[in-house]
């Protein structure tokens, strides 16, 4: 049957379900569901088959395990396309996307490039129409925050942390490696040694809170998070690691918790565990889960390596957990008591795994880089069977920073030397492309609106399509 839209009627079954978000509303109209929301995107979706691929169709129910939002259904049905793009349809209309552009180089799709005037290894992020990052001069003695336009790349304003002390940092590592966040209303930057620090979206400093000398042979890396009305930071160090949580509104510590650690440079995520949240932290030797209103230890799984980088990913009821110089990956089940390795352990890889970028979780699958040897796998996400393995390259030791990003059907993993591998996701190893941006590329992308935000070593980069 050909594609004739959506009739009045699936805009009132959406409008309905916002309004009564229960399962007593679905149940009542779920043959309305089947036959004038989603009859009607199969449909569409046959039709764009022959020039866009296959469509999936994303579930209705949500994954309240793992979202802020509890209510049980989404208010809009949509659908990726496997060459790129995506279409919605909900209470306010059809909404449709030509996805990311999967090719570039130094000068293919760019829309523009800024000049960074300092170095870093901060991701950019992305707040409405405007683009920050960190970056480091003088040596790491001026320490500040850049915004940018992100129409044009026009630089906005520069905000400077106030003098004070400085870490000793590795040189891949650097000064302004912790990638910044924000709510809307402040950015949370941190300096290590200098300090946490709280601007406007203007620049204005709002407070700044000392974290007292930092003494890990790397220098300080790991980035802030944003949890409600806290701000959440870990660092592992030779005596006085911690993990703390400290107020958005005034930079006032909330708790503190000491951490036996001794170097690590992670960050730390919040994880959605039946009725209640855990801060979730991949150290040293092991993983450990924290109460994010008290900061009291929850559970712990042994089994991590020594150096530990890459940030946990979760989904399928797991958290994975990544550990560096082709350490060990875990497959840990949340929600446990004391010590879960016995329990909640659901799958581990004993090597291989990512030193420095994060894992990868995108569809069904778990995406790791060997960065000491340049080889990819992919695996089952929720078995642990591997599925493939592949060479991104020359081998190099360590030779990926970049995390990896999964996007329109293909998997994304950028080297050092500004390479970024274009694979297609799915059950075997298949490289599409290679592209060269020319220039060294240690941080992980922003993806908004259809276009990739690229940190190099000397420029912003946009890219997409005109």
């Amino acid at each position: 049957m050909a594609f004739r839209g959506w009739p009045a009627e699936a805009i009132e079954f959406y409008e309905g379900l916002e309004a009564d978000n229960t399962r007593a509303y679905w149940q009542d109209h779920k043959k309305e569901y089947e036959e004038l929301v989603k009859g009607p995107i199969v449909q569409l979706l046959a039709e764009l088959e022959p020039e866009f691929g296959a469509g999936k169709i994303f579930r209705p129910f949500r994954d309240v395990r793992f979202s802020r939002d509890k209510t049980p259904y989404k208010t809009a049905i949509g659908a990726t396309l496997e060459r790129g793009g995506y279409v919605q349809f909900s209470a306010q209309g059809l909404a449709a996307g030509s996805g990311y552009v999967d090719r570039w180089s130094a000068t293919q799709n760019v829309l523009w490039k800024a000049a960074i005037p300092g170095a870093g290894n901060s991701s950019p992020i992305v707040w409405r129409d405007r683009i920050f990052l960190t970056m480091a001069r003088d040596g790491g003695r001026r320490l500040s925050v850049i915004a940018y336009n992100r129409t044009d790349g026009a630089q906005l304003w520069e905000a400077v942390a106030p003098n004070g002390p400085s870490d000793r940092p590795h040189p891949k590592n650097g000064f302004a490696s912790a990638t910044p966040a924000t709510d809307g209303e402040r950015l949370y930057v941190s300096f290590g040694s200098r300090g946490l620090f709280a601007f406007d979206l203007n620049g204005k400093l709002l407070w700044q809170r000392a974290l007292g000398p930092i003494e890990n042979y790397h220098g300080a890396a790991g980035s802030p998070l944003l949890y409600r009305n806290r701000v959440i930071l870990y660092q592992d160090q030779y005596g006085g690691g911690f993990i703390a949580a400290f107020d958005t509104r005034t930079g006032e510590q909330i708790w503190r918790t000491a951490r036996q650690q001794s170097v690590g440079w992670g960050t730390p995520i919040a994880v959605r565990v039946g009725d209640h949240d855990e801060i979730v932290v991949n150290g040293q030797s092991r993983v450990i889960a924290y109460h994010p209103e008290t900061g009291a230890e929850l559970w712990r799984c042994n089994g991590m390596g020594f150096e530990v980088i890459p940030t946990p990913v979760v989904g399928y009821g797991l958290v994975f957990c990544s550990s560096g110089r082709a350490g060990p990956t875990l497959a840990i089940r949340p929600g446990g008591k004391g010590d879960v390795t016995g329990s909640h352990l659901s799958w581990s890889t004993p090597r291989g795994s990512p030193f420095v970028p994060s894992p990868l979780l995108y569809n069904d699958q778990l995406y790791t880089v060997n960065d000491m040897a340049s080889i990819v796998t992919s695996f089952e996400a929720g078995t642990g069977k591997v599925l493939w393995q592949g060479r991104l390259g020359v081998a190099q030791r360590e030779g990926f920073s970049a995390s990896p990003v999964g996007v329109d059907g293909k998997v994304f993993f950028t080297n050092d030397q500004g390479e970024t591998f274009v694979l297609k996701a799915g059950p075997a190893f298949e490289l599409l492309h290679v592209n060269q941006i020319g220039e060294r590329t240690l941080a992980s992308p922003a993806l908004v609106d259809g276009k990739w935000y690229i940190r190099t070593d000397q420029h912003l980069f946009a890219i997409g399509s005109r």
